[in-house]
Formats: structure tokens, sequence, C-alpha cells
């Protein structure tokens, strides 16, 4: 767009207030009795000037101030309503989250779950959200940050009477004789005061702290460098935060390394207070939960081993083995920018069932099998034409609402089994659904039964797996917020101007902040002059 040309010969980008030259008001008239607005100094702002294309839109919806208000205020709502219930990371590990919310908070559980609120911080709008109010950061500071930097750069010495006299600090004094010699004296106090001074036919411009004007601009930066590294958890291998349950003696592949790592349990060590032998601290807490039962100690003595070469489908991994390590509460494993805390356990969770294959009546055993409860087999040949095949397993098992056994995890709390018993006298098949302390038969003239004759156990150790590359984002971008923050905060921009207009001397004084800072620095400054003390106009009415 065209570029205005002020009165002075300056030319202004289309949209400017006031000439960044000499400050001449623009679009008002000269003759105006009220303060001129300096905010950004008058200079152009891109979202104030560009209206028409789509671009622009965009770019003026999100420079808008009170836009960015109500991002940040959707975004604080939002992770409010994210701690009214648990996230699913603090949910149990053996039921599925759609069912925990429905079934221990109803309806509201339901919609909580179905709007993203169970995994708040990776749900895709509140990443548009975190998004939205980056860009809005960015736009809004570049909007203001460039042309205040251009104005304040470009800024003249000599300004217009009508810029000083429509300052909120204004004097005039008339009838000046010996100006030279009170400017000299004046322009030595400020150099005193630390500010940086130029001159200009006569005219002086006093300046200090501009640095402080980019205080909210440095706090932008540090913002988006911040909100740049929250984003960055949800880039692969940027960030970890999963639970890893693993029982004795099991294998298993630590979540979020790509395969790359496996950990086993060789054991799991949990120690009690004894009531008996510790000291009157703990002696009523004891007492209350039970003896014996106020967890010590519990740890995980685990092997760390990394994968060798490439994982090929369907071959078990070669692994080498790392180091072996405790893991204790708050005394974790750590590996490769890796750690694994342990956080929780489960004692004596069902591993196996053995069961015997007899005869109803004889009592007559025709061989025992092992059913591994989390991988059980389809079949056991028990020899002689004597068979057990396991028709359906129910690892959680329970009757539904149509009153039909279903199970409701993976997690083998409470198995039940249809077992099809197969003899030389019954090649059929006979059927059998055997679950804890029950046993039900289709047909009550079975000549062969399964006895239970008893279980193996395991305990099991929940690891939390923490990894996190961004923490030096988070940092760094914290760090330049404060220093934003003081920069902002502790300095302040203070100019000065004084013109001589014939024999007179018009004075004028402008800060960001602390109007009465400036106010009595300026009264120090002219102290001794015969230049009368700046009057704040905007007491007037």
């Amino acid at each position: 767009m065209n570029e205005v040309k002020c009165l002075c010969g300056h030319s202004n980008p289309h949209g400017t207030v006031l000439c960044e030259s000499c400050g001449r008001p623009i679009q008002e008239k000269e003759n105006g009795s009220k303060l001129l607005d300096m905010k950004y100094d008058g200079s152009a702002r891109r979202s104030q000037t560009y209206k028409r294309t789509p671009i622009d839109k965009i770019w003026n919806f999100f420079s808008s101030v009170k836009v960015g208000i109500w991002i940040i205020v959707l975004i604080l709502i939002a992770s409010a309503i994210g701690t009214i219930l648990p996230q699913v990371m603090y949910i149990p590990p053996n039921v599925t989250p759609k069912d925990f919310y429905r079934e221990e908070y109803g309806v509201i559980g339901q919609l909580y779950y179905q709007l993203g609120f169970h995994e708040l911080f990776s749900s895709w709008w509140y990443i548009v959200l975190i998004g939205a109010l980056a860009a809005s950061l960015v736009i809004a500071s570049l909007d203001r940050f460039v042309p205040l930097y251009r104005a304040l750069k470009k800024q003249g010495v000599t300004r217009h009477e009508s810029f000083m006299r429509r300052q909120r600090l204004f004097s005039e004094t008339s009838s000046v004789t010996d100006a030279d010699a009170q400017l000299k004296m004046v322009k030595e106090k400020l150099q005193r005061k630390r500010y940086h001074v130029r001159e200009e036919n006569g005219s002086l411009l006093a300046e200090k702290n501009r640095f402080s004007r980019w205080g909210p601009y440095v706090n932008h930066i540090g913002l988006i460098i911040f909100l740049f590294g929250a984003m960055l958890r949800f880039v692969p291998g940027m960030y970890v935060d999963d639970v890893l349950w693993i029982r004795e003696g099991e294998t298993k592949v630590i979540p979020g390394t790509d395969g790359k790592y496996f950990l086993k349990s060789d054991q799991f060590i949990m120690e009690t207070y004894q009531k008996e032998s510790e000291d009157e601290v703990f002696e009523n807490a004891i007492t209350r939960v039970g003896d014996g039962s106020v967890a010590k100690n519990y740890q995980t003595n685990v092997t760390l081993f990394e994968r060798k070469g490439e994982a090929l489908i369907g071959a078990d991994p070669e692994l080498e083995e790392i180091k072996d390590e405790q893991i204790k509460v708050n005394q974790p494993l750590k590996h490769d920018s890796y750690a694994l805390y342990q956080v929780d356990f489960k004692l004596n969770e069902l591993n196996k069932m053995k069961f015997s294959l007899i005869d109803k009546e004889t009592e007559e055993s025709f061989g025992e099998l092992a059913i591994d409860l989390l991988d059980p087999k389809k079949q056991y040949d028990l020899g002689n034409g004597y068979k057990v095949e396991v028709a359906s397993y129910l690892p959680d098992f329970y009757f539904n609402s149509e009153g039909e056994p279903a199970t409701k995890t993976r997690i083998p709390d409470n198995p039940a089994f249809v077992f099809k018993m197969i003899s030389p006298d019954k090649p059929e098949g006979e059927t059998s659904f055997v679950a804890i302390q029950q046993t039900i038969e289709p047909s009550e003239d079975n000549q062969m039964k399964m006895k239970f004759e008893g279980v193996e156990t395991k305990n099991l150790s929940a690891l939390t797996v923490r990894k996190d590359n961004t923490l030096w984002f988070l940092g760094l971008g914290g760090a330049i917020f404060m220093i934003g923050v003081t920069q902002g905060m502790y300095w302040n921009h203070r100019r000065i101007w004084i013109r001589r207009n014939g024999d007179a001397i018009l004075l004028a004084g402008h800060t960001n902040k602390n109007w009465y800072g400036i106010k009595k620095e300026m009264e120090a400054v002219l102290e001794g002059s015969v230049i009368e003390k700046p009057a704040d106009q905007s007491d007037e009415k």
C-alpha cells in the first residue's frame, strides 16, 4: 500500500498515526487537545492496515490480544476439567478405559472418555489449542514488535510542537535569555543519570532503558519455546511416560524404546515393618492396618537387555545383557535417557492352575495338566487316549446382564474354563464348566471330571518408564520467560524531549510506566535551571 508522507518530508508506512521522525499526528488535527496515544509510538501495525485477503483475516484474528486471552482461558478450563476424574495413566491397568469410566462414573464418565479428557494432554483438540496459543503469541508479537522497533529506531530528535504539547508530562518556559547554557547544564545532568542524549539543531532527546520495552516480547519468546517443548512430547522418541507390569521370571520389551531394550524380572522383594522389632514411631500405623502389613521396602531385581540386530517377524530377538539392577522406590534404573521407577506391585497373582482328569466314581486319575493362565494351550494330551481340550477360557469370569459367562479383562483374577474331556470310552468327549469353587456339567451323567489340584502364583511389579528429551526446551523457555519478566518489571523506558521554540523552551517526557518516577527525575534534572518543571496533564480537566 502507498506510504504516507508527513509535512516534515518523512515517508511513513500506511496506517501510521504519528510520524516516525517528527511525531506530528498524521490522522488527527494538530490542534487537538487530548493526549496522544503513544501505544507502539503510533506506528503502523499490519493487523490495522491489511484487511482484505484471507491471510490478512487470519493474521488479524490471531493478532488480537482478546483472542489470545480466550485461548488461554479455554486451555485453563480444559486443564481444570481434566483434574476432575483420573487420567488414564492412573486407572487400574487391568481394565479398559472405556469400561472403567462408564462403570465408575456413569454417563459423566462416558462423556468424559468420549471427549478425550481421559488423555487430556494428548487429545487432538488440546494440542490444537496449544498450537493456536503458540500461533497467537507469534503473530501478536510480530504484529507489534516490528513496527515498534522501526519507530524507535527512526525516531527523530526534533519533535513537532504538537507532539510536545500533547505529551502527559509537559512544560513551556518562555523568554529564556541564556538558553544554550541552560540546555548544556541539563544535558550534563541527564548524562550523569545514564541517559543517552542526542542533540540536533538545538533540540535534545534523552533516552534510557529502551531494552525494557522488549520485555513482553522476550516473555513471548520464552512461552513459544516452552509450548514448542510441550508439543515435542507428542513426537515419537522425545517423551515416554508409560507403565510396565512385569511378572517374576518374565522378559518384556520396555515401552517407548521401539523394541531396543528388554527387561527381565528376576525377583520381587517386599519387606514390611514388624511391630515387635521397629521403633515406636511406626507402632500406631502398624496397629491400625494390621501387624506386619506396612511396607518397609519393595524392590524389583532386574536384568536389562539390548536387542542385537534388526527385529525379525516371528523370530525371538537376540538379546545382549547390559546390567543387573535393583529398582527400589526413588532409586530408579537409568540407562540411555530412560529411567524405570518402582511404583506399584501385586502379590500372588494366579499364574498356573493344576488339574487332574479323574473318573467320578472310582477317583482314578488319568494324568495331570498345568494350565498357564497367561498362555493356555488348546489341547493337553495325557496319553493312552485321554485328552483334555480347552474349549473356552475366561480369565476374569462373571455372568453378564444376559446371564451368559463372560470375562471382564484378560487378567487371570477369576479364571474359568470350558473343558472337553476325551477318553477311550467317550471319544466324542464330555463337556464341563470349571471355575474357582464351581463346576457345572451340562449332563449330570459325565463319567470324567476335572479335579482341582492347586495353583502357582507370581508377584508383579509396576515400573514407570520415563524419558523426557523436552526438559531442555521447557527449562530454556522458562528461563527466557523470567528474563523477560525481570526486564520489563524492574526497568522502564524513559524519554525526555527538549525543543527550542524561538526564545521559549518546550519540555516533554514519556515513559511506558512509573510516571511518578520519571517526573521526579525530570524535576531533579531541572533543579537550578530556569526551565519550568513539567506538569502532569492527565490531571487536568
